[in-house]
């Protein structure tokens, strides 16, 4: 394992699965102090229709070695998120070194369009 990124702190948005779960677990597996984000702490708790959440990034991040916080966010209210970018600087004193903006709101709408045009989807969606 590399740690060329020791000392570094990260934010990673969206990172229940997929991409942004990938992502935080390389930036930890390379030395970062990962913050993660996504709606679900624990999907076993929830209503999430798609598998994965923050407690199972985390321990992915800290299975390859790294450090992790996860916090439940909802990318769509921005008092939430101020809160997040306010939580980071107040533990890593100011310092966010890396942000991958990962969320994504959209999953929900593409699921249910089931294969219909965009002209034809709800835009409340």
């Amino acid at each position: 394992m590399t740690e060329n990124l020791k000392g570094k702190v990260a934010l990673v948005t969206g990172a229940s699965r997929g991409i942004g779960k990938g992502i935080a677990i390389g930036l930890g597996e390379a030395g970062a102090l990962v913050y993660i984000t996504g709606r679900s702490l624990n999907s076993n708790n929830s209503s999430a229709t798609l598998l994965g959440d923050l407690l199972d990034t985390k321990y992915a991040v800290e299975k390859a070695g790294g450090t992790c916080i996860a916090v439940p966010t909802d990318h769509s209210d921005d008092e939430q998120i101020q809160s997040l970018f306010e939580q980071i600087s107040r533990e890593q004193n100011g310092q966010l070194d890396i942000l991958v903006n990962n969320a994504y709101g959209g999953v929900r709408s593409l699921i249910e369009a089931k294969g219909r045009p965009f002209w034809e989807a709800d835009v409340s969606l």
